[in-house]
């Protein structure tokens, strides 16, 4: 490959961090790192360090293709039943549980044990070649000389309350050192083009780059949080910290149409996207014409069926057996796929929905000159809103998806993870890797991932296109749309009986950022949605 490499991202300081990494000798591994570390300063609601994630990691000269999955398990303290009394609904497509008192969603009971420090830290050990101090030296200087409120960020701390959830303003005045880093005098939120400057979080990323993850585990960083959130009746505790450690897995691999497709392993969204292909490749979507009534209908039957079976069946594969073989099937698929041609809609049960599509997340795809590519994907899920005094960073909101009634693949265990949308993906055509790609989005993410490869593999758009085209998604009995797509195509199936709620912005459904491998060529595709660049090294 001639280039040096890509880095794709939601932010312009993020990739170019990356970049910065694969010019100074780095491979991909080292560029995916920084880029996620600088990510958790300049986008500090959408990610963290106090937060979980998956990163695919493909190294066809070392011969490694496997995830580190560092994802949000709920604390030794938690129980399947503490919050069952407490349930009053759940949010429309799926993203979590609303409980009276918001106990799940804000504040220090919502905060599961943070994986995103220590995935970091074990993903370069395996596969990093420059010195970690060097990896983290980017977000140090983000967080000490200072960045700027960009558009996507503003429009996400003023998003409103959800229906029994905490908006994005509550959480970030939710801490006096959310309120005095992020608000105005009046407790507003900055606005665009306001200068942030956080040496609190300098601070701690410099005690990282000296000590690595061992201090924010088990060291004077962990201890100062627990103390914390101990004198605020939280879950956390040192021991939490002490065991955690992220797991290794092979990819989840299934085929689209000439395409080889490779994915996480639950309680990640992987299983979602391969069923969902497997239907799909039942039809001829380019005969449907791409966004046309019958594709969404289509399309959107297909992502109900696959969001009704991760209710049932997806989650930790710790504590819950679930049925892969026959989910991830071409028989399965093609079993749904007549349904689908019958005109049978697949019924997806909600209690008492009301909450919105959420938008929290980010992702950052990386191609270097040797072919190595990583596709990660972390959060902090919706935003806790707590922040420990001189530390810097905001706390994961995780336990809010967890289910609060017992006996289900999603509820609550000590040490449980709970399930996430994020599919880190590679797509291979013939041995070769073709499109790296992931995306946030809440529990859109596998939707968005979804139409993006599709939009290649059958509709032979170039990456910028893929992930730009105007997309949809049904994890509920309703269909969301972007408002881009016209009314000549939801009238037809309102008429069909589907409710259709039209989403104001243009870009939505899960914000895709990808590379397409074109030879010696290397396709970026940023999603317009965010403020996200490609930029190659």
């Amino acid at each position: 490959m001639s280039s040096k490499g890509m880095a794709v991202c939601p932010q312009p300081e993020a990739a170019e961090s990356g970049v910065d990494i694969l010019r100074a000798g780095g491979n991909a591994v080292d560029a995916a790192v920084a880029c996620a570390l600088a990510q958790t300063v300049v986008d500090p609601l959408m990610c963290g360090i106090a937060g979980f994630g998956t990163a695919a990691v493909y190294r066809p000269g070392a011969g490694v293709h496997e995830y580190v999955d560092f994802h949000a398990p709920a604390p030794l303290k938690a129980r399947p039943d503490m919050w069952e009394h407490l349930l009053e609904g759940e949010a429309r497509d799926g993203f979590g549980f609303s409980i009276k008192g918001r106990l799940n969603d804000i504040g220090h009971q919502s905060i599961a044990v943070p994986g995103m420090l220590s995935g970091l830290k074990r993903l370069h050990e395996r596969h990093g070649r420059l010195p970690w101090k060097e990896v983290v030296a980017p977000a140090v200087a983000w967080a000490r000389d200072g960045f700027m409120v960009r558009p996507a960020m503003y429009a996400f701390w003023i998003d409103e309350t959800l229906a029994g959830r905490a908006g994005n303003r509550e959480r970030l005045a939710y801490s006096a050192a959310g309120r005095e880093l992020f608000c105005r005098s009046d407790g507003s939120p900055k606005t665009i083009g306001t200068p942030l400057r956080n040496v609190d979080y300098a601070n701690t990323l410099e005690i990282i780059a000296r000590d690595g993850a061992e201090s924010f585990y088990r060291g004077e960083l962990a201890r100062c949080m627990v103390d914390d959130l101990a004198a605020h009746d939280g879950l956390l505790s040192l021991e939490d910290l002490d065991r955690y450690e992220p797991r290794y897995n092979a990819p989840l691999v299934g085929s689209y149409r000439d395409r080889r497709i490779t994915t996480n392993q639950p309680p990640g969204g992987g299983a979602m996207l391969l069923q969902m292909l497997n239907i799909l490749e039942q039809f001829d979507l380019v005969g449907l014409g791409h966004n046309s009534p019958e594709y969404v209908r289509v399309v959107c039957e297909a992502m109900k069926r696959a969001t009704v079976d991760k209710d049932r069946y997806i989650g930790d594969p710790g504590f819950v057996e679930m049925p892969l073989d026959r989910l991830l099937s071409k028989a399965g698929g093609a079993e749904a796929a007549a349904e689908i041609r019958a005109g049978r809609k697949a019924a997806v049960p909600r209690i008492n929905p009301g909450a919105p599509v959420p938008k929290d997340t980010t992702h950052v795809s990386v191609v270097d000159g040797e072919g190595n590519c990583v596709a990660m994907t972390h959060s902090l899920a919706m935003p806790s809103g707590v922040m420990t005094p001189g530390l810097g960073f905001m706390y994961n909101g995780a336990m809010g998806v967890f289910d609060p009634r017992p006996g289900r693949a999603g509820s609550i265990a000590p040490g449980k993870a709970r399930f996430t949308s994020s599919c880190p993906s590679i797509v291979f055509r013939g041995d070769q890797p073709e499109i790296v790609l992931g995306a946030p989005g809440g529990t859109q993410i596998a939707m968005g991932v979804l139409q993006a490869i599709v939009n290649v593999v059958d509709h032979g758009m170039n990456m910028q296109e893929a992930v730009s085209a105007p997309r949809f998604s049904s994890t509920s009995d309703i269909i969301d749309i972007s408002n881009r797509i016209p009314r000549s195509v939801s009238k037809p199936l309102q008429e069909l009986g589907y409710e259709v709620v039209r989403n104001p912005f243009g870009y939505t459904i899960a914000w895709v950022h990808a590379i397409r491998i074109a030879g010696d060529r290397l396709e970026g595709g940023a999603d317009p949605g965010r403020d996200g660049v490609a930029y190659e090294a």
